[in-house]
């Protein structure tokens, strides 16, 4: 697809860490770009350095999905990408020893299903909602393209560590949804595909346990440090 003023986006995460860098990109190639995130200040800030649209909007919920899409569609027409870079990490054994003598303590099912929900489920939901706007878009370019989906999945989908159950188990969902959402999308001209990124320094690397950010940070082999999002 040949990036320019014409073609629209819909960032995911777009107000921090791989989704902002992705914005600022995609800006960067005269591409119209709508940020949806939870982190409203972020957001607008961003947008309004971009010169694009931020709607607040949590991607487990149909109904924040359905209105973010809408105003962004508003200011910019119907997005051809979509890049689902919403997400969030915790680092939790699937059960640990209790403290002084306590009983032994089960992984807890409540954070277990909110990374589920917000990792798998909201890349499901953006892309059913945003392919189904990409439907109504005439082919463009030599091959008929009507859009493009990445979602992103991560390097614990086939490589995941201690404490990290919930989180690969979320992005192994994510790769393994995106070949027969693939599959479902070719004829209609969709593409579809997912990234498998390393340990970059994002604001959700930041937000796990002093821990657990010491130990994956030491795991790197070469270089040994944190990408960036940039990179």
């Amino acid at each position: 697809m040949q990036l320019g003023k014409d073609i629209a986006a819909v960032i995911t995460g777009g107000a921090s860490g791989l989704g902002a860098a992705t914005a600022r990109a995609l800006a960067g190639r005269g591409v119209k770009v709508g940020l949806l995130d939870v982190n409203e200040a972020g957001g607008t800030a961003l947008a309004k350095e971009l010169g694009g649209t931020f709607a607040k909007c949590d991607v487990t919920s149909e109904a924040d999905v359905d209105a973010a899409l809408a105003a962004v569609r508003k200011a910019h027409g119907q997005e051809r990408i979509l890049v689902n870079c919403a997400g969030i990490a915790i680092g939790q054994r699937t059960a640990r020893k209790g403290k002084e003598g306590a009983p032994p303590v089960p992984h807890d099912l409540a954070s277990f299903a909110r990374v589920i929900s917000i990792n798998l489920i909201g890349s499901f939901l953006m892309m059913a909602k945003s392919s189904a706007g990409m439907l109504t878009l005439d082919p463009i370019g030599p091959d008929g393209e009507r859009g493009v989906m990445i979602n992103t999945s991560s390097v614990a989908a086939e490589d995941g560590q201690i404490g990290q159950v919930a989180y690969a188990a979320s992005k192994g969902g994510v790769k393994s949804m995106v070949l027969p959402v693939a599959r479902d999308l070719a004829q209609s001209g969709i593409r579809v595909c997912a990234i498998l990124p390393g340990l970059f320094h994002t604001p959700m690397f930041d937000g796990l346990p002093e821990d657990a950010r010491k130990a994956l940070a030491a795991s790197v082999p070469f270089p040994s440090r944190l990408g960036s999002a940039t990179e």
